[in-house]
């Protein structure tokens, strides 16, 4: 028999008391269906071979939309997408890399250039809306890639990117700041490189990761480099990538130079234009007639990067765990019956979220026809890894502190919250449509560390079942306690 110091037992018989006063007893038989095993099942098929990393438009992605479309019908759960399917169409253009090599060439003491293959994966990556193309340049460092001469900055200044790789990193000289925010995005930086009459960008990176969120762009190529690769390149100057870096980020002042390293690259791709991205969409109608024609959503992203060049990109973590998170407080609320709560409650799995929240922006302009006002708005990304929750909130409202506190008395999960005050610095994830739209919302994740982010260790050997289904439980307890209030 377990045993507890009475502080201890007073402590945990509070907490259940505040649970059970927050979430009426009818709840109560939906957030015990919530079950590890089941919602770690459906996250190990989500990650599985058979949908190959679940790239928007491509056709593991719609073979995975429709598997979550079937267990939506399995258990009764009503469709609210096109056509009253549960799929929701958008276009969504997307990119296959089929293969992809790179090659530096230094400089060497005697005046001949020193060649040095790189290893697809560790030393680079292909950004994966590259065009095709056999390209060799010279290159030019350029820090952030941005050119704002309107506001005082610009990286391209005294330098010729003309017929040459440009390299920079992400980020931006003021991230905080509202008017360089629009900057700092994939798409402005490769378009503008491409205006200056670049061959192609290469990002810096740490380690190179999977990234769909960009255009693709006629005769451009882009790629990602490690640190480690870039140090050799920047060697013969005394200077070390992440100290360059450092640099930057410290000082409101361009630091870009040409450079005599050169890189060949060379990549074969495929390029979908006309492709077609879903939602996935569900719904379990309010009790209250007055009230069921407003919505709460609870939705996560259900894409992540696919396969390119022989390398399969899981995303386990991201975002096949809040998927089934999604999945399972579905599952949950289709148990309720007559105790269902007074607003209706719809369940979302959003595609395009790595391409740019492209699912999401489009399903909050595209609300179903069965609701007239969203009221809530719940998002669950990245919720397999730790053990315990983070939780960011709409600060407009100052109940949902509470509110989220009250739902927490059941799991005592919550190691950290914050208030969401402006679109600023709010990060990319499927919440941020709906905050725009200045509907109440909640954005749940687990602790982590989350160390294969986009990469091809993000398997469902990560994933911890306990944290996934706590947090599956956490969410439905907020959304219904959103819904009935």
């Amino acid at each position: 028999m377990t045993r507890y110091s009475l502080p201890l037992f007073l402590t945990l018989c509070l907490a259940s008391s505040l649970f059970a006063q927050a979430l009426p007893d009818g709840a109560m038989k939906g957030y015990r269906a919530i079950s590890h095993s089941h919602v770690y099942d459906v996250n190990r098929e989500l990650a599985s071979n058979r949908f190959g990393g679940r790239l928007t438009g491509s056709d593991g992605y719609t073979e995975a939309a429709s598997w979550a479309a079937s267990l939506l019908k399995q258990w009764g759960v009503a469709p609210c997408g096109t056509g009253m399917t549960y799929l929701q169409e958008f276009t969504c253009p997307y990119t296959i890399v089929r293969s992809a090599s790179m090659t530096l060439l230094l400089p060497g003491p005697d005046g001949k250039e020193q060649t040095v293959p790189l290893r697809l994966g560790p030393d680079f990556l292909p950004m994966l809306n590259s065009d095709s193309g056999e390209k060799s340049a010279l290159l030019v460092f350029a820090g952030w890639g941005i050119s704002a001469p309107e506001l005082g900055y610009d990286d391209y200044a005294g330098i010729d990117a003309r017929h040459r790789f440009v390299l920079c990193f992400r980020g931006a000289p003021k991230r905080d700041d509202t008017l360089m925010s629009p900057y700092n995005e994939h798409r402005r930086r490769m378009k503008t490189a491409l205006e200056k009459g670049a061959e192609g960008l290469i990002y810096l990176y740490d380690t190179p990761i999977a990234n769909p969120n960009s255009n693709f762009l006629e005769g451009f190529a882009t790629a990602m480099l490690s640190f480690r690769v870039a140090d050799s390149i920047f060697a013969p100057r005394g200077i070390r990538t992440a100290a360059l870096r450092d640099s930057l980020a410290a000082h409101y002042a361009p630091l870009s130079f040409e450079m005599p390293a050169r890189v060949d690259y060379a990549v074969t791709s495929e390029h979908h234009g006309k492709a077609i991205g879903y939602n996935i969409l569900g719904y379990v109608e309010g009790a209250d007639p007055r009230l069921r024609s407003e919505c709460i959503v609870i939705g996560a992203h259900f894409d992540h990067c696919g396969t390119h060049a022989g390398i399969m990109f899981p995303g386990a973590d991201d975002n096949a765990s809040g998927s089934a998170d999604v999945l399972e407080i579905a599952h949950a609320f289709a148990q309720l019956g007559s105790d269902r709560p007074k607003r209706s409650v719809v369940f979302a799995l959003f595609g395009g979220e790595e391409m740019g929240l492209k699912g999401s922006y489009y399903m909050s302009d595209n609300i179903p026809p069965q609701f007239t006002t969203v009221a809530g708005m719940v998002n669950l990304d990245m919720t397999g890894e730790g053990d315990g929750a983070w939780c960011g909130y709409s600060a407009k409202d100052s109940t949902l502190k509470s509110l989220l506190e009250a739902a927490d008395a059941g799991t005592k999960i919550m190691r950290g919250s914050n208030p969401l005050n402006t679109v600023t610095g709010l990060g990319g994830t499927d919440y941020v449509p709906f905050f725009k739209k200045e509907i109440l919302c909640f954005t749940f994740g687990s602790n982590g560390p989350h160390m294969a982010y986009h990469q091809a260790g993000d398997t469902i050997y990560r994933i911890n079942p306990e944290i996934l289904a706590d947090i599956a439980r956490l969410g439905y307890a907020v959304a219904y306690l959103l819904a009935d209030r």
